[in-house]
């Protein structure tokens, strides 16, 4: 007989309910609908009613009331709905109002539950100028029995008391204050191009309101060049005035484009009105990048009722705001040039679980200070859509020593800004026709040195001594501690720039970090409890110079085995009487530096030369020994 195919066993209900453990039998269950789905249309009718023939109802829904439709309703006389559920005192509020008003212009102190304290009851509302009404006139002769009608009081009663009064308020005024005037009216300063209005669009604005509005933090780039010329104080009284719960920080950018002591003297002098950081963008070896990092994370530990934090980045354009995400996340994630408006909208970027970061597009805040030539060498405008740029260059010149100059374009000397342009055309090739210097070509060259910070540049912050800090903020060191002296500066300053000025000594910008060093090296602390050890333990001889490590060595032993020679054969000539001295003075030096004997691990690729790669290849000499001559003096045999 011929085997058939199997029939398929049947699977069994998937859809079967489970039965429950305490109900042993469910009240509709049959052939046709299991228990789960019994439950399933029981939870479907429950929200109906149960009604008979007539339609009266038999049992009220679920959350059906029983009353008839349009009686009164009461709410139940429960303590729950009746007391009260926080009560604040005269006493508390007075301690909450003397607390907020001392901390309210520092930034070092923050509120941590704001959801726990009234803050309507605690602000005061700002209180209006009041009319002094009853010293001009007094409360009897206008109302009362004795009431009389007057004319009302005029500051002149004829013409010639009007034209001194006049002549009064004309000594004292000034057109810049008076708000009553168009603004087009007090514009001292006519732009005559209109691409000199960028970034202060209501698109741009727009933009740096929604991250504003979406940050609970928010940093401030400035460049550390000319910080007060990219910081935006529209910004911060907005903050002030809107915003009060949010904290701003400031970052100085660039900082390798100035000295070390001017980034720390611009540090000190903005931290008395937020905290600051020194930054240096950059992916491979950047500087202040956990010093901002531990910032954020302060700032999420005092926002713990949320469950991530948004710090938003604004500043004016080309700051670095992009390439300081790109920093914090060591890759980029942020479109970066160094062009002003590469950032065209706002963009959120994840840098923890609980930290976010916001990219915002570089918002320009206009005065009628600023001229054509302050915003181009701000970095507002893209130099290759400006006109007539050789107008701006002696500003250029003004601003930077004129050594900075001939040293970055190799120059010697110049009349002016024409002959300035001209050498360099020259000297570059950049000729028109008959052999005449191409002078726009080459200023917009020098524009873009400028904003790519290739020229050496920087400002001082102004010596302003009347500021001083709160006697709370004296009590401890709250300012971000850095280590000053590990900045890169790469621009090409002079060796006196470097070292700033004579008067830095006297200043109060005295980095903290020098005196934590020595409380904290450990050389030190060593010596302390076990004495002074040799000068060859200690480290004071390290430097960052990049020294062929093969070349040491080879000179190394070298130096040590004609060392040995000398001094034996200098120990056998001299008499034992000189060997004390002797011992005295080679105690004061530095022993010798210690080897090795195990020798390299080699193989053939070290001594071959394989495909003409290890031409000019050093070969090490291994297992390299030192003949030594003995101390002891050698006597013939005896035959």
């Amino acid at each position: 007989m011929g085997t058939h195919k199997k029939e398929a066993n049947s699977k069994k209900n998937v859809n079967t309910g489970a039965s429950l453990s305490n109900v042993t039998k469910t009240k509709g269950v049959n052939f046709y609908r299991d228990a789960k789905k019994v439950r399933q249309l029981a939870v479907l009718k429950s929200g109906r009613a149960t009604r008979d023939a007539k339609g009266n109802i038999i049992k009220e829904a679920v959350y059906q009331s029983k009353l008839p439709s349009g009686t009164m309703a009461r709410v139940e006389p429960n303590r729950r709905w009746f007391e009260n559920t926080r009560v604040v005192g005269q006493k508390e509020l007075d301690a909450f109002r003397t607390a907020i008003n001392t901390k309210m212009n520092d930034p070092y102190s923050f509120v941590l539950r704001t959801k726990q304290l009234p803050l309507g009851l605690v602000q005061d509302l700002p209180t209006q100028a009041r009319m002094h009404l009853l010293e001009a006139d007094p409360f009897d002769n206008t109302f009362g029995p004795k009431a009389q009608r007057k004319r009302p009081k005029l500051g002149a009663s004829d013409m010639n008391e009007l034209a001194e009064l006049a002549s009064k308020n004309l000594e004292g005024y000034e057109s810049d204050k008076d708000q009553a005037l168009p603004q087009e009216a007090t514009a001292g300063i006519e732009m005559s191009n209109p691409i000199f209005a960028k970034g202060q669009s209501k698109r741009i604005w727009n933009e740096l309101y929604k991250v504003i509005d979406s940050s609970d933090v928010i940093v401030h780039v400035l460049d550390a060049r000319d910080p007060l010329g990219t910081r935006c104080y529209n910004v911060e009284r907005h903050l002030k005035k809107e915003a009060r719960h949010k904290q701003l920080v400031f970052v100085l950018n660039k900082c390798d484009l100035v000295p070390t002591w001017v980034t720390e003297k611009w540090k000190k002098h903005l931290e008395r009105e937020y905290p600051t950081v020194a930054f240096h963008a950059n992916i491979n070896n950047p500087f202040g990048k956990s010093a901002l990092i531990n910032l954020f994370r302060q700032f999420s530990k005092l926002h713990s009722d949320k469950k991530q934090i948004s710090i938003g980045f604004v500043g004016y354009p080309n700051t670095g705001k992009s390439s300081i995400i790109n920093t914090l996340k060591q890759k980029k994630v942020c479109n970066v040039a160094p062009i002003p408006g590469e950032t065209r909208c706002w963009q959120y970027v994840a840098l923890m679980k609980r930290i976010y970061l916001i990219d915002c597009p570089g918002v320009v805040y206009g005065t009628n200070n600023d001229s054509e030539t302050d915003i181009i060498l701000k970095g507002v405008v893209r130099v290759e859509n400006v006109e007539n740029t050789d107008e701006h260059i002696p500003t250029v010149l003004n601003r930077v020593r004129k050594e900075y100059m001939a040293k970055t374009y190799g120059l010697v000397d110049w009349t002016d800004h024409v002959d300035f342009l001209s050498q360099i055309a020259i000297k570059s090739g950049k000729l028109l026709k008959g052999g005449e210097p191409d002078v726009l070509s080459i200023s917009k060259m020098v524009l873009n040195d400028w904003v790519r910070g290739r020229i050496p540049f920087y400002t001082l912050p102004p010596t302003d001594t009347q500021i001083e800090e709160p006697e709370e903020r004296q009590k401890g060191p709250r300012e971000v501690q850095q280590r000053m002296k590990n900045i890169r500066v790469t621009a090409d300053f002079l060796p006196n720039d470097m070292r700033g000025p004579s008067t830095t000594d006297e200043v109060e910008f005295v980095p903290e970090e020098d005196k934590q060093d020595e409380e904290e090296d450990p050389a030190a602390n060593w010596e302390k409890v076990f004495g002074k050890t040799d000068d060859s333990s200690s480290l004071d001889g390290a430097c960052f110079l990049m020294v062929d490590d093969e070349s040491d060595e080879d000179s190394a032993e070298n130096d040590d085995s004609k060392d040995q020679e000398s001094s034996e054969s200098e120990s056998e000539e001299e008499p034992a009487e000189m060997q004390s001295e002797d011992e005295e003075t080679v105690k004061h030096k530095k022993a010798p530096r210690m080897t090795t004997n195990k020798t390299k691990a080699t193989n053939y690729y070290t001594t071959a030369n394989v495909k003409n790669k290890n031409k000019n290849k050093k070969v090490e000499k291994v297992g390299k020994k030192v003949k030594r001559t003995p101390n002891f003096k050698t006597f013939p045999r005896k035959k």
